[in-house]
């Protein structure tokens, strides 16, 4: 009996340990597995990663917005209590010289009369500063912004076309007079065409003088860019109204300004006024 006992428990602690030794080989390869499976997240990113990542990046793109938008913000804007220089040349509100200024002293009037501080020159030594309220900061910006608009574009002027017949209207030739006004003073060139009328007698010097009349109606504005001269073998004239220059201009104010100060410079004013205007 205990030879058969003996027998039994030895066959059943062998049976143990093969069964231990089975799991513990097949937990083993499932984690090989695993492992062999799984991405190397570790790994060092290669170059071509790291251009990648930096050109989807958005911290450089948050700078470069940035340095636009200060770029494109006006120069006449509220810089707050940051102010770089220790000594200012502070203007008050009302346009008054306060002098030169300590920086701290400067944040006090701005916090005692609730005023914003702009910059004004900064090349200068101190630099110059104003004391502005904020309605007063609006009105220039926008007095900026309408003398930019204002200012005539770079580059050669655009010419612009216009061609009508000779037996013309009064009231017809008064609105395309006008037109020609609007584009001359937004800096175009415009060429006009007056065509012969057929079947209609008309003295020889017709063309010409509705050339002049339209000149007429824009005195220190417009001159010819180019006299009256026949096209299309004599059927049509046509010549060219082009903006008058600073030069001009300030040439034709002085002759105004003769004609109605010294009635004896009329005939020199008036022989002056038509070399401007006919040159």
């Amino acid at each position: 009996m205990a030879a058969v006992f003996l027998k039994t428990v030895t066959l059943q602690t062998i049976k143990t340990e093969q069964n231990c030794l089975r799991r513990c080989l097949g937990e083993h390869m499932v984690q090989k597995v695993a492992l062999a499976q799984l991405p190397l997240v570790a790994s060092a990113p290669t170059l071509s990663e790291r251009i990648h990542a930096k050109a989807f990046s958005t911290v450089g793109d948050s700078q470069n917005e940035r340095k636009k938008r200060k770029k494109n913000e006006t120069d006449f804007s509220n810089i707050g209590r940051k102010i770089s220089e220790r000594i200012i040349h502070l203007f008050d509100e009302k346009g008054n010289d306060l002098g030169n200024l300590h920086r701290a002293d400067v944040i006090r009037l701005m916090d005692e009369r609730d005023l914003r501080l702009v910059q004004r020159k900064p090349s200068t030594g101190p630099p110059e500063y104003q004391l502005m309220t904020g309605t007063q900061i609006h009105e220039e910006r926008l007095r900026l912004r309408e003398r930019e608009k204002a200012r005539p574009k770079t580059g050669p002027a655009l010419t612009k076309e216009l061609t009508f017949s000779s037996n013309i209207g009064q009231h017809d030739l008064d609105t395309k007079s006008k037109q020609i006004q609007q584009w001359i003073e937004k800096n175009y060139k415009v060429q006009v065409t007056v065509k012969k009328a057929k079947n209609v007698e008309e003295p020889e010097n017709r063309m010409e003088e509705l050339f002049n009349q339209i000149l007429q109606t824009m005195p220190g504005i417009a001159t010819f860019s180019s006299r009256p001269q026949p096209v299309k073998g004599g059927k049509a004239v046509t010549c060219v109204f082009r903006l008058l220059s600073k030069k001009e201009e300030t040439a034709y104010r002085e002759t105004q300004e003769i004609r109605e100060g010294n009635p004896m410079s009329k005939e020199k004013g008036k022989d002056k006024e038509s070399d401007i205007l006919h040159q």
